[in-house]
């Protein structure tokens, strides 16, 4: 699927085939998606946990579940539990990730890198101090395994299944998975075949492009060209907002296939 149609088919699925497993050859591309984001200081963060539904008992999916996320969990046969290690830029530090990077020309002299500039200066004075602090490191960290996961979402999308992210009981989680103590969860990513129709009746209402972005300064709207536009709704990108007509009555026609609540 081109990239534009990829973006514009994401939805958050909450409907799946809970008979349908999931190729263990898609879960593997959607892993390496986010394994190849990009990564500051090429450290790393992500640490995802793939589990299988129909490998856990009744009393155990029923443990994960929150307020929010019930059905969604009994439903979608593969969770992968994103996890961010606390720990990522000193793990990149003694595994020399940096100096990696010198010497294969990523970071380069031209731009002042060098062996001991990482050591002296990079290391030294600004990711050894910002290691130290929990609460820098917990704003990093997630972002940094946020980044991964978008890539492991929109592979999703591009390998024809559904997904979404939730949140889950967590503290059952860690002890569940046995999850190391300097990693702390992100987002749980649901997968499976979408029970209901992919595009679930339309993209979501959006603020427009003007309300979200500013040009040249702060409150100076980004106007967006009418030409891009359409090219982009002629590539998928931009699609007809929902509700589609015909929602409600396969809601209605999903929730008594799956002995929902109506």
């Amino acid at each position: 699927m081109e990239f534009k149609k990829v973006v514009g088919n994401r939805r958050s699925i909450r409907y799946y085939q809970p008979w349908r497993d999931v190729e263990r050859e898609k879960i593997q591309t959607i892993l390496e998606a986010a394994r190849l984001a990009s990564r500051v200081m090429n450290a790393p963060y992500p640490k995802p946990v793939v589990v299988y539904r129909k490998e856990l008992s009744e009393a155990e999916v029923n443990s994960f579940k929150t307020p929010t996320t019930t059905a969604q969990l009994d439903m979608a046969p593969v969770w992968i539990f994103w996890y961010a290690n606390m720990d990522a830029l000193k793990d990149a530090h003694e595994n020399g990730t940096l100096h990696g990077l010198v010497d294969v020309g990523a970071l380069n002299p031209s731009h002042g890198w060098s062996h001991s500039y990482i050591e002296d200066i990079v290391w030294a004075q600004l990711l050894h101090p910002l290691s130290s602090s929990k609460e820098i490191m917990t704003t990093l960290v997630s972002e940094e395994t946020a980044l991964a996961i978008c890539q492991a979402l929109l592979c999703a999308v591009d390998e024809g299944l559904g997904t979404q992210l939730v949140s889950c009981n967590f503290a059952v989680a860690n002890e569940m998975l046995g999850v190391p103590s300097n990693y702390i969860p992100v987002w749980v990513q649901l997968l499976g075949y979408p029970a209901e129709d992919p595009q679930t009746g339309g993209q979501r209402p959006r603020e427009t492009l003007e309300e979200m972005a500013s040009e040249g300064k702060f409150g100076n709207p980004f106007v967006p060209d009418p030409k891009v536009t359409e090219k982009l709704r002629e590539a998928g990108m931009i699609q007809d907002t929902a509700p589609a007509p015909w929602r409600q009555a396969e809601l209605r026609a999903l929730a008594h296939m799956l002995d929902l609540p109506e």
